[in-house]
């Protein structure tokens, strides 16, 4: 659950045996792990004695977590007002079938997460002759994983860009959700179709994303917060309800790059990562 600037206050698969297009064409500058320790210091010194909330992403195999703080877990989602989509390049989340270390990246969230740990095939991770998601932190290509969040909230909002779609005048501190789901980027037009897998509708009087997998494993629910490469150092102050998919589900490139083109959201790249959170002061018990 990537963090924006809101009005009132900032929110926030790759195979082993075939080389992605990604390292075939862009250089990716890696910090060192001794900068990604001390990020991790940071947090933990900026949030030990402040009562801060079990903080996100995490690795979803494991559920030993000795954070205290509790709060109400949100509805299901069926409940209640889709307010967002977006996604991040790597998943945030470890576990299940992402669990390749992308690397440090730039320290500042850029190229780092977790990659699919499967096997794609040579035609799956044909290169493209454009390019997909451009910004100043690269582009995505096929054989890359992406984490999409669809974001929920208890508050009478409709669909729209940025987290700060998730508030209302009438309610500035709803419940938060997120259905999480975890993306192989493949060179396949018979591929799911991203544009399909993000359609809007309502259902029972709440916006919702009518397409959400329900074919890619039981989620894993837990208690968090807000994610993004901005709370790296800071504790999230966010609750959230999560719920991550343990199974990737193979998408077509072209149709990421088609929703990127033009939605609801104004989202045109992949987002950051936050540093998974391992220090179990940090993490509550699934």
């Amino acid at each position: 659950m990537d963090n924006k600037t809101l009005v009132l206050c900032t929110i926030a698969a790759f195979s082993p045996f075939f080389t992605s297009a990604a390292s075939e064409q862009e250089v990716i500058s890696h910090v060192s792990d001794k900068q990604i320790k001390e990020q991790r210091s940071a947090l933990a010194a900026n949030t030990q004695t402040k009562g801060f909330g079990p903080q996100s992403p995490r690795d979803i195999d494991l559920i030993q977590g000795r954070n205290k703080q509790v709060f109400s877990q949100a509805p299901e989602y069926t409940k209640m007002n889709l307010c967002n989509i977006h996604f991040h390049k790597n998943a945030e989340h470890k576990g299940g079938e992402f669990t390749q270390y992308a690397g440090n990246g730039d320290g500042q969230g850029y190229q780092s997460g977790y990659k699919y740990s499967g096997i794609l095939t040579q035609q799956e991770l044909s290169p493209l002759k454009y390019e997909v998601g451009a910004s100043k932190h690269g582009s995505l290509y096929p054989g890359d994983t992406i984490e999409a969040h669809y974001v929920y909230s208890t508050a009478q909002v409709s669909p729209g860009p940025t987290l700060g779609s998730c508030f209302s005048d009438t309610n500035k501190n709803p419940q938060l959700r997120v259905e999480t789901q975890v993306y192989v980027l493949v060179n396949d037009p018979e591929a799911n179709n991203f544009i399909e897998l993000t359609k809007l509708g309502m259902a029972n009087g709440v916006n919702q994303a009518v397409n959400i997998p329900s074919n890619t494993g039981t989620p894993v629910q837990y208690a968090g917060s807000t994610t993004g490469p901005s709370y790296n150092e800071i504790g999230s102050p966010f609750q959230v309800s999560w719920s991550v998919r343990p199974q990737i589900m193979k998408v077509s490139i072209n149709s990421v790059g088609k929703w990127l083109k033009s939605n609801v959201f104004d989202e045109h790249y992949a987002h950051g990562v936050r540093n998974l959170v391992n220090n179990p002061d940090l993490l509550s018990d699934h």
